[in-house]
């Protein structure tokens, strides 16, 4: 039997190796495919039963759904995540496992049971990070069950985002154990926004099958349609009297195939004590409280 680091080492080896890109491209052309009317209903219900999905959920009956990523990036039926009222609430983004919460240390970096990025790395610089370092943040795992559509957790104004181009890993338990600083290798969008609660970040974290990402403020931004081609860091930042406004619980983007979602807020300005790592989290549920 070999010896368990070396396996290790190994199984690591090959997972780095896994064309993810190419994989990614060919998962998500099969899953844009028109499915014809006859065999929606089938192909779509295999697909919900083998992953989890409700259906009964969805905005539209399961015909109704052209392609499975149709069917993926459904909206609910109306009222079915109603939003947390409460004046100062802070509300989850998506619906997922939440996987992390807590405090970001001083010197940048997030590390939690066995989760570790460096804040500037994973929004794309130190100037951009600098209001979160300190701060409360939040990681929900996306499983291809979910509902993935990525909503902000406070009221506010977009101020700007960020698109950082990178790998397409998968992001489950064992990927995160294997790539130390997993959520800030993998493929981006950072939508930062200002508002009661301060500063705040929704992080949008594509993967393996992923890759494509849009938001629901910006109809010209589209991850994998031109919009980082030469590989580099994209920044656009609003002038003030741009700058789109979002509800809490307002839909800020899509994962065209699912993934992690990762919310940010500045120090002091967020607590999280009703977060509850392990378990699963609904959107507009509340999941803490503005300082």
């Amino acid at each position: 039997m070999l010896p368990s680091s070396f396996g290790q080492r190994v199984a690591r080896s090959l997972w780095r190796a896994a064309p993810t890109l190419a994989y990614s491209g060919v998962v998500g052309w099969g899953a844009r495919r028109t499915l014809p009317p006859v065999v929606r209903k089938a192909v779509i219900g295999g697909f919900a039963r083998k992953f989890g999905a409700d259906p009964a959920e969805a905005e539209k009956p399961i015909e109704a759904y052209q392609s499975i990523q149709e069917f993926f990036t459904r909206r609910l039926k109306p009222g079915l995540r109603p939003i947390d009222s409460s004046p100062n609430a802070i509300v989850h983004p998506a619906d997922g496992r939440l996987v992390a919460a807590g405090v970001s240390n001083e010197d940048s970096r997030v590390e939690v049971k066995g989760i570790s990025f460096s804040i500037p790395q994973l929004l794309g610089g130190e100037d951009i990070a600098a209001p979160f370092i300190g701060g409360a943040f939040a990681i929900t795992y996306l499983s291809p069950k979910d509902y993935h559509r990525v909503h902000s957790p406070s009221e506010g104004e977009v101020t700007g985002w960020v698109h950082i181009p990178g790998t397409l890993f998968p992001v489950n338990d064992g990927s995160v154990a294997r790539e130390p600083g997993l959520f800030a290798i993998n493929e981006r969008h950072v939508t930062l926004m200002e508002g009661p609660v301060g500063r705040f970040a929704v992080v949008m974290v594509a993967a393996v099958g992923v890759g494509h990402i849009t938001v629901a403020y910006d109809p010209t931004v589209a991850t994998h349609n031109g919009l980082a081609d030469d590989g580099q860091i994209r920044i656009r930042r609003y002038p003030e009297v741009q700058r789109p406004r979002m509800e809490r619980g307002g839909e800020v983007g899509i994962f065209h195939l699912g993934s992690t979602s990762i919310i940010l807020f500045e120090k002091g300005r967020a607590t999280l004590e009703s977060a509850d790592v392990g378990a699963t989290g609904r959107v507009g549920a509340r999941i803490g409280t503005r300082a």
